[in-house]
């Protein structure tokens, strides 16, 4: 089969690209299709110098700086992409990817990291984060998110079959499509992230600096626990204020070095981790690290994280995004600490190996085709078994 890849937009390496990079092991003859390709050449090396077909808008103006702002012509710049001379077009798509434009006789399967946040579930945080809930500025934006949310709903039809990143975003695939999917966990470089030596007295987060993360409520708590220290790792829009708002026992050192961060991950006492996330890598990495995690109980942590009620727990997690709940979850970490070990940790991040991504990402390609059995985990629900894949003669 000749296979198209097609990916939201390559701006930097960040999880995303770790699914794309295992789909280019999988499918190393597949062309690769992006609405802009802006990686910066220290960020290009899972390319392994690969063509990348990008959409008219690479040539529009600070698209390098500015390319959310092109957001509205998104939906009509993917469907420029001409795809009909492949036999199966696999998108990996959290936004505008899954909208390319195939026919009768292609298969197009999708990985969905997450239908459009901003134009479901969390819309309405989104424009207040953008100061945009009110004025004719936030009339403009909800009249934009609505008619992408048409969009988006209506080019679901077009998808063969889904594969989501979590049981949470199964969930939300199934909302906004009415949709079942398949979950395939996405790929943690955890032989990257090994145990080693003692710990210390600190905690850690690390993540992006941006308002979703709530850092701000992970400083927050630990500005109310003067004997506790805690280390941040990241940067972001929101780095100067959570750096003002640090109190003495909080060390915020930016954006740092993968060498800076596995070091951190694998000396401290626990990581913490306040965002609603879609699967979360970083505590999957934590884990890998053998280091327990605290997080906020909803979202991917619930399937990545085993709490204190389960069988050889690895952290525990906290029902309020709060900075009370914070403080109460450290507690109650540090008397229940030494049920934690760093063996359990480590074998459970083991789970998410890249290996077992491509593994499953196959297994889902040859089911949808009729190519072999179904996949690990067993078709959705009242789902029917795909029909057998042919595809016809290519122009």
């Amino acid at each position: 089969m000749r296979v198209a890849l097609v990916h939201d937009w390559l701006v930097t390496y960040g999880g995303a690209e770790r699914v794309l990079e295992q789909m280019l092991e999988c499918f190393p003859a597949a062309d690769l299709y992006s609405l802009v390709d802006v990686l910066p050449p220290g960020e290009r090396h899972f390319l392994r110098g690969r063509h990348v077909h990008v959409s008219p808008l690479q040539r529009l103006p600070f698209v390098r700086t500015r390319y959310r702002s092109y957001l509205p012509v998104m939906p009509l710049a993917v469907e420029q992409f001409d795809l009909a001379g492949y036999d199966l077009v696999l998108s990996s798509s959290h936004a505008i990817a899954k909208g390319v434009l195939t026919g009768p006789n292609q298969l197009h399967l999708s990985y969905c990291h997450s239908p459009m946040r901003y134009a479901w579930d969390m819309q309405h945080q989104y424009l207040r984060e953008s100061k945009l809930d009110r004025g004719m500025r936030g009339v403009a934006a909800r009249y934009l998110l609505h008619r992408l949310r048409r969009w988006d709903a209506r080019t679901a039809a077009g998808v063969d079959q889904f594969a989501a990143n979590s049981q949470y975003i199964a969930r939300r695939i199934r909302k906004a499509y009415g949709r079942e999917s398949v979950v395939i966990y996405p790929p943690v470089d955890v032989d990257g992230f090994a145990t080693a030596g003692g710990k210390d007295d600190f905690y850690v987060t690390a993540s992006r600096l941006v308002p979703y993360k709530r850092v701000d409520l992970v400083v927050q708590a630990f500005a109310g626990m003067r004997g506790r220290r805690l280390v941040v790792i990241g940067g972001g829009p929101e780095e100067a204020r959570i750096r003002a708002a640090a109190p003495a026992n909080v060390t915020v050192l930016g954006q740092q070095s993968i060498d800076v961060l596995r070091d951190h991950l694998q000396r401290a006492r626990a990581f913490v981790f306040a965002a609603e996330e879609d699967f979360g890598i970083a505590p999957v990495e934590a884990q890998a690290c053998g280091t327990p995690v605290i997080a906020f109980g909803r979202g991917g942590a619930c399937e990545t994280v085993r709490g204190l009620d389960a069988p050889a727990p690895t952290g525990l997690l906290f029902a309020e995004q709060s900075a009370a709940a914070i403080r109460d979850a450290v507690a109650e970490f540090e008397r229940s600490e030494s049920r934690i070990t760093r063996h359990a940790c480590r074998t459970n991040a083991l789970r998410f190996a890249p290996e077992r991504f491509r593994e499953e990402l196959l297994a889902f390609v040859r089911a949808a085709s009729g190519e072999g059995p179904a996949h690990a985990r067993g078709r959705p629900a009242g789902a029917r078994a795909p029909a057998p894949f042919r595809a016809g003669r290519r122009p």
